[in-house]
């Protein structure tokens, strides 16, 4: 079975936690069927590697992290490996873990921002 981890940097204000809460809510209704886990990098939990541990109690045998950030930045080339390698170990070869582009690098994100920043226009 397929599950979905969604991965967010984290803050220490509980509010900036809400649109991802909200993407999450959306994916939930939207595919009742699949698990699906959010994550944080950092200040919130759970983190990554239990994230991924819960979808693998919930019986997925592949995992698809997409990571909520603009861009690939450093959080996505150093810290994403090192926490799949985790992962990777604790499931071996139970579970095939898929790391997708950060969702600011899939052109219908490109083109929802620039037609929110449109919209603010008169």
């Amino acid at each position: 079975m397929d599950g979905l981890l969604l991965f967010a940097h984290g803050a220490r204000d509980p509010a900036w936690a809400r649109p991802f809460e909200a993407v999450a809510a959306r994916l939930r209704e939207a595919r009742p069927g699949v698990p699906l886990a959010l994550a944080f990098l950092e200040f919130m939990t759970p983190d990554l590697p239990t994230a991924g541990d819960q979808l693998v109690a919930a019986g997925c045998t592949r995992v698809h992290i997409l990571p909520l950030f603009l861009g690939t930045g450093g959080h996505v080339r150093r810290d994403v490996p090192a926490l799949l390698q985790t992962l990777e170990q604790r499931h071996g070869d139970a579970v095939t873990w898929e790391l997708h582009p950060p969702l600011g690098e899939h052109d219908s994100v490109l083109a929802a921002i620039a037609g929110a920043c449109a919209a603010v226009l008169p």
